[in-house]
């Protein structure tokens, strides 16, 4: 097929149908600041092939990985030990090149994997169903406080104050399209949540409440009684987990009360990938399915009695029509989905569990020795894998600092949290299985250099 490019009276056609004066003028919402006027100032206009390779990969030297130094990072996006195997099944061409099954017959594989991908979902959440996945954990968040509104037909989400900020800034982009109030207040630097505020928050006009678990400081909060105060005023419970692992070890937050569970699946056979793709995970009671976004995979039998896989439920606007659609999420992370139902299959029940031991045994040996760095304290009362500690300075300076002494030392809270300066001392770090003695001694003795 020729390429036949646009002429400007084509150009000039089709603004004219959109009323819009310019191309420039579909971009507005773009800050100035933002847009290109022109070419990138010292950027050739062409290189040979051979030439951007070599610049690319001089480049690419000066990133410092995950697995290059001692790594402390977490914040929603944790590094674990990734079998051999999920990384070896993914790859078979069965798997690798199968895309979203709209004729069942021919995609029972496909079905079936993301069959028992829910199954594990729903029963690490204690939910009664999950989805088939969505994009990540904050678009999923989104999502679980758009369905409270259509099931209790009103429109305010309290947000608990340990909710990841980039997950409210999502929540808080949606909503200026469906003219959603998010009632949301940044955190404190306090050992325990801030419970009895988030119950305060809520009233008559509440659709919901979104408590992370555990939250952004790695504080494990009290859905329980957080859920009671949500059902009586006749609002939903929305639990986000972005460390999956944890549920190793705490309750399931269905369990305790959460309505809609959502989550990030990036933990379990994912990895960090230089920042995504992602695995959004979805789950929920039962009575309340029919609300829930994107695609469910159901079993039957045929007409010869045997076992088959098919669409459930498919409520994106693909399948119906677009204004009936409960999201337009129009397709699920599937090749992550199966990573982490792969992961999840070789550990198994007992294995999460231990697995979830070894992390929480690793960050109490983390925090009991940066308690003893002079001018350090750690800050939570409990914890899972994730803790913050408070330092005498800003903690973007000490992070940076140590960077430069190969120490990737956490995620500074003035970073998360750029126009709150009551939280530039909190330094957010995570240890787990990957965490190994030298490096928890390596990460003490550098952060006594730099704050000595």
């Amino acid at each position: 097929m020729r390429y036949l490019p646009l002429t400007p009276a084509d150009r000039g056609e089709m603004l004219g149908v959109i009323g819009a004066a310019s191309v420039d003028d579909l971009f507005v919402d773009v800050p100035a600041a933002a847009r290109l006027s022109g070419p990138i100032a010292g950027l050739p206009l062409h290189a040979s092939e051979m030439a951007v390779e070599r610049h690319m990969g001089a480049l690419a030297a000066q990133n410092l990985s995950a697995g290059q130094a001692p790594f402390f990072l977490g914040a929603g996006a944790y590094r674990h030990h990734i079998p051999a195997s999920v990384d070896h099944l993914i790859q078979r061409g069965e798997f690798l090149t199968a895309y979203t099954p709209y004729q069942p017959e021919i995609a029972q594989g496909t079905l079936q994997v993301l069959f028992e991908f829910q199954t594990q979902v729903a029963r690490l959440f204690g939910v009664d169903v999950a989805n088939a996945s969505m994009y990540d954990g904050s678009t999923a968040c989104w999502e679980a406080i758009a369905m409270a509104g259509r099931i209790t037909r009103r429109t305010k989400a309290v947000l608990c104050r340990g909710l990841h900020p980039h997950y409210v800034a999502t929540a808080q982009t949606m909503a200026k399209f469906t003219g959603d109030t998010i009632d949301y207040n940044t955190p404190k630097l306090e050992g325990e949540p801030d419970t009895a505020g988030v119950i305060a928050g809520i009233d008559a006009e509440t659709s919901c409440v979104v408590v992370q678990y555990p939250d952004i400081l790695g504080r494990v909060t009290d859905l329980a009684a957080i859920a009671g105060a949500a059902h009586a005023a006749g609002a939903l419970l929305v639990a986000v987990v972005t460390e999956p692992v944890a549920l190793g070890l705490l309750e399931a937050p269905g369990h305790l009360g959460a309505d809609i569970v959502v989550g990030e699946g990036q933990a379990l056979g994912v990895g960090l990938q230089f920042g995504g793709p992602y695995l959004g995970l979805f789950g929920c009671r039962e009575k309340f399915m029919r609300q829930m976004p994107g695609r469910l995979c159901g079993q039957t039998v045929d007409a010869e009695g045997k076992r088959g896989f098919v669409l459930t439920l498919s409520t994106r606007e693909q399948h119906i029509r677009r204004e009936k659609a409960t999201s337009n999420i129009c397709t699920n992370a599937g090749l992550c989905a199966l990573a982490f139902s792969i992961h999840m299959t070789l550990l198994g029940g007992e294995g999460l569990g231990q697995l979830a031991l070894v992390n929480h045994s690793r960050a109490q040996q983390l925090a009991a020795r940066l308690a003893k760095v002079a001018g350090v304290s750690v800050l939570n009362e409990a914890y899972f894998n994730e803790f913050t500690v408070v330092l005498p300075h800003d903690a973007r300076d000490v992070v940076r600092a140590l960077a430069d002494r190969q120490v990737l030392a956490g995620v500074s809270l003035g970073r998360l949290y750029p126009h709150d300066a009551a939280l530039a001392h909190g330094l957010l770090v995570t240890a787990t299985e990957c965490t190994t003695d030298e490096d928890i001694d390596a990460f003490a003795a550098a952060l006594e250099g730099v704050l000595a």
